[in-house]
Parts: C-alpha cells; structure tokens; sequence
C-alpha cells in the first residue's frame, strides 16, 4: 500500500513539473476587427465590379487580363474555364499571388462554383441549407432562406486586401452547355 502511495506521489509531482515547464504562446496571427474591416472596403468596391458573362468573355480577350480560378487544385484540373489560371484559396500568400498575378494594375477575373449551372459534380453550388433543431423547427426550416457560401467572396476580399483593385467577378449563374463559354480540363473530352 506504502509503494502505491509513493508511486502516485511520484507521478503527481513529475505531472506538476511538467505542467510548470508548458509554454505558453502568444495570440494566433488572426484578427477578425481586421477582417471586418476589410469587408467593410470591399463591400462598395466590389458593387461596381460585377460584370454579365458577356463583358467577362470581352475582357477576358485582352493580353493584359487574367482569369482566376481559386478552387481545388483536383476540381480545377477536371474543369475550369479556358485560359484561366489556378491558384488554391488556401495557397493565397503576397509570393504566391505575385507568381501568378504580376502586378496590382493587371485586370484579374474571377468565377467560382456558384456562377454554373449543368455540373454539380465539378461545380457543384455552395450552400448551406436551413439546419432544424427540433421537430416543429422542421416545419419551418423550409421557410428559411439558404446561405450561399461562394468562393468568390472570400477570393475578392483576400485579393483586395493583398492590394489587388483591379479585379472583377462574374456575376450570372452561366449554365456550361452555354456556347459562349468555353471550358477546358481532363473531363472535357466527355463534355461537361
């Protein structure tokens, strides 16, 4: 029983040493006031900026413009539209960026998921549905209006936010058998 006692003892004080010895690390480089912030910037200059699917084709012909694709790296390689470069939301760094953007004056277009129609597999729509709680949520939950979760708006106020003004983002829901757009990846050989 005495050598169950100072085992116990023994671990209590090794646990309490190691807890003393655990570094404690300063604040996460997060800062939602910043974000914040930069949304409210990008709100009014993003209004102006929304173009039909026409004007993003016309500008997207100039040598100067960049079509930007933002999703997965696997989702864009199955299908995106033709010509445009890729760089994963979550890959968005100042080097990153620069590589493939080459200055803050170059025109950068920018689509998402949520702007086609006719592929739910390879652009399948962000949304999150109504979510009821109990049964008599249930009966209400049809009554609430879905979020939309588009990649577009976190893709336009991180490249605002990096310092990227000239940029403009599709604003029609473009169904891919559209002939005016075209597209390009590894399913589209089959068709989208």
């Amino acid at each position: 029983m005495k050598s169950k006692i100072l085992i116990l003892t023994a671990l209590l004080l090794v646990t309490v040493q190691t807890s003393a010895q655990v570094k404690s690390y300063p604040p996460a480089k997060v800062s939602f006031d910043d974000f914040k912030g930069l949304v409210a910037k990008v709100e009014t200059h993003r209004a102006s900026r929304l173009v039909d699917l026409d004007t993003f084709l016309k500008m997207s012909q100039r040598p100067e413009v960049i079509i930007l694709d933002t999703r997965s790296a696997f989702r864009y390689a199955r299908i995106h539209v033709e010509g445009a470069k890729h760089l994963s939301f979550t890959d968005f760094t100042q080097n990153n960026l620069q590589k493939v953007i080459p200055s803050f004056d170059t025109t950068v277009l920018i689509y998402c998921n949520n702007n086609f129609a006719g592929n739910q597999t390879d652009l399948a729509t962000k949304i999150a549905l109504p979510q009821p709680r109990d049964s008599l949520s249930v009966q209400f939950a049809v009554q609430e209006k879905p979020i939309m979760m588009a990649l577009n708006i976190p893709t336009y106020i991180n490249l605002y936010g990096y310092g990227y003004r000239n940029v403009y983002e599709l604003n029609e829901l473009v169904n891919v058998n559209d002939p005016r757009i075209k597209f390009e990846g590894s399913i589209i050989k089959d068709g989208p």
